[in-house]
């Protein structure tokens, strides 16, 4: 399924990873809940993954219908399912992740600017923006430099 520019998007990001080998059934459970995920009894044209084994993205194409308070408190519903299921938090805001050659490092806001501080982490650090809301954002800036980020007004 193609979704357009415009595609409102959420990125769920999860305390530490899930456990490699539950993603593809964690992969297998997301299409299963877009597949069925409704608004005002209108079929959304949604999308969803699982990246780098910690984040939840959720997508809905809303030139087709658009997500009403309903569907997401659905959506809200399935991922508190899904995050008491393996053991994560998907909601708590105050975790940051940040690439380090190949690998992801998701840490407390505590620990991130204790890391930047000791010099662990610099304003050139990639850094994941779970604020995008759109698929244009996602694509364009998902991932960036800590100086270009909201994350540089912490440090």
């Amino acid at each position: 399924m193609t979704l357009s520019d415009t595609t409102r998007l959420w990125v769920y990001q999860a305390n530490k990873p899930f456990p490699a080998q539950a993603v593809p059934e964690i992969k297998t459970t997301l299409q299963s809940f877009v597949q069925q995920w409704v608004s005002h009894n209108r079929q959304l044209k949604a999308g969803a993954d699982v990246l780098h084994n910690r984040f939840v993205i959720l997508m809905v194409d809303e030139s087709q219908a658009d997500a009403s308070g309903c569907s997401i408190d659905s959506s809200v519903h399935f991922l508190k399912q899904l995050q008491a299921q393996y053991g994560v938090d998907l909601f708590d805001r105050m975790y940051f992740s940040y690439q380090a050659g190949d690998e992801v490092h998701t840490v407390s806001r505590e620990e991130f600017v204790e890391r930047y501080a000791n010099g662990e982490i610099n304003d050139k650090t990639l850094v994941f923006d779970t604020l995008v809301e759109s698929k244009a954002a996602f694509d364009k800036g998902w991932l960036k430099p800590l100086s270009e980020s909201w994350h540089a007004r912490l440090v």
